[in-house]
């Protein structure tokens, strides 16, 4: 493989920038994942069972065999061979998803034990598609075997944190069972809210205006109402819920109201006084990135770009991130040392940042106030070195023990590209990255010089 040196105002760059605005100018969707605590299915029912909310008789099974046992088990109970398979995924969309294994969707309605077994040796270990997990999909390791209940009506409730009504709001709908964003796009009378004052609580009123609104029948307006109150002061509350949400809320043949299915969220801020809510968390449905970052105690979030981001503050995080996209260039992550971090994570953070394949150069943005730039200083040059980074690195520092850290990176020699001002910082960072990119596109080899 061919090389070039790299050194500012040569032919390399400027053959580079003649074909920058190519790449610069195509548009790069950044997906951002979620930041609430999200938890399967079968386990939001176990917290509405506890709450004394009424949800289908259901098993959870781990192998297609077990499957077949517990359709079994559960025709005898219920007098009928009829069951549904519910992939344990954590993605919206499972109904219209579809797999690797050529099944299409995530909800199967089937009718004996061993189609019950087939279908699941079709979801089980297989990854499943759907709009919310991307090209990568989700893998399934559990299948929720569930009673079939004959609904009569079916409505959409929700819970959610609102900052428009300063606190909690209830949503809910006639129109359940479907795609609620729809609903509420194509015909928004069709959702009602009802604001919660977050001192004084939830309301039986509230509760049966609720249950009034969307359409309950009489007979079941005050079981409905009762439903909600439960959600809202038994699981809302109780566990720090951000959302959540009932679709379908269903009445039964037999004018029982049900929760047929479940999903919750919950505040990550409530981590150390939900210690069970929290060893929920499934790491399979994330990013490994994501599981590294937790174990580092770092905040990360990965996205689409080329850059890579190191910077202490989330409001500076997303400064850097914004002056990164003024200047042309994409942000590949958004990482947040925070204000005491030691040099053993800001070598986790580069592992983190350089474990993405796309990242061609790293721009280091920290303001010591709490942070310590030494300390900083101290994480860059052990990662350099350990990770043996050929990529470039440019690092503004401002702040306490400013100087310390130049002395330290000096000392180090390694090839790290200092600016004092954040401008400048933020146009070279995407200048180097522009060039390294364009040359991992031609198989070609670059390396930096300094001064650049």
């Amino acid at each position: 493989m061919a090389s070039v040196i790299f050194r500012s105002g040569r032919t390399a760059e400027k053959l580079a920038f003649q074909h920058a605005s190519r790449i610069l100018g195509a548009v790069q969707t950044q997906t951002q994942s979620q930041r609430h605590l999200s938890i399967h299915e079968h386990l939001s029912f176990g917290l509405l069972s506890e709450a004394g909310v009424s949800v289908p008789r259901y098993r959870v099974a781990d192998t297609p065999d077990q499957a077949k046992a517990f359709a079994k088990e559960l025709e005898e109970i219920t007098k009928t061979p009829d069951v549904v398979l519910k992939a344990q995924v954590l993605a919206g969309g499972r109904g219209k998803g579809s797999w690797d294994s050529g099944l299409k969707g995530g909800v199967k309605l089937v009718f004996n034990d061993e189609e019950a077994k087939d279908i699941s040796s079709k979801m089980l270990g297989h990854k499943l598609f759907t709009k919310q997990t991307g090209t990568e999909g989700r893998i399934c390791n559990q299948v929720m075997v569930v009673e079939r209940l004959y609904s009569r009506r079916e409505f959409y409730f929700a819970i959610a944190m609102e900052r428009s009504f300063h606190g909690p709001v209830l949503v809910g709908s006639s129109q359940g069972g479907v795609n609620i964003e729809e609903v509420a796009k194509e015909n928004p009378t069709a959702i009602v809210k009802e604001p919660v004052d977050i001192t004084r609580g939830i309301t039986k009123d509230q509760a049966v205006f609720m249950a009034k609104e969307m359409g309950f029948s009489d007979i079941c307006i005050d079981q409905a109402a009762d439903v909600m109150m439960k959600l809202y002061t038994d699981v809302f509350l109780k566990y720090d819920a951000t959302m959540v949400e009932i679709n379908p809320m269903s009445e039964d043949s037999q004018g029982q109201v049900y929760c047929m299915d479940c999903k919750l969220n919950f505040d990550d801020n409530a981590v150390y006084r939900q210690k069970k809510i929290f060893d929920y968390k499934d790491w399979t449905q994330e990013d490994s990135r994501d599981k590294k970052a937790a174990e580092a105690d770092l905040n990360y979030i990965g996205l689409d770009g080329n850059i890579g981001c190191l910077v202490n503050g989330a409001g500076l995080a997303m400064a850097t991130m914004d002056i990164i996209k003024l200047h042309g260039g994409t942000p590949a992550n958004f990482l947040d040392v925070g204000g005491g971090a030691t040099s053993h994570q800001v070598t986790e953070a580069f592992k983190l940042i350089t474990s993405d394949k796309k990242v061609d150069a790293i721009l280091v943005n920290i303001f010591g106030g709490i942070m310590r730039c030494d300390v900083i200083a101290q994480g860059i040059v052990q990662a350099a070195a350990e990770l043996d980074m050929k990529i470039p690195i440019v690092v503004r520092l401002q702040g306490t023990r400013v100087d310390d850290a130049k002395a330290i990176i000096g000392a180090s020699q390694l090839k790290i590209l200092a600016c004092d001002n954040l401008d400048e910082a933020a146009k070279m960072i995407v200048k180097l990255s522009t060039i390294v990119g364009l040359a991992r596109e031609a198989a070609v080899d670059v390396k930096f010089e300094l001064p650049l």
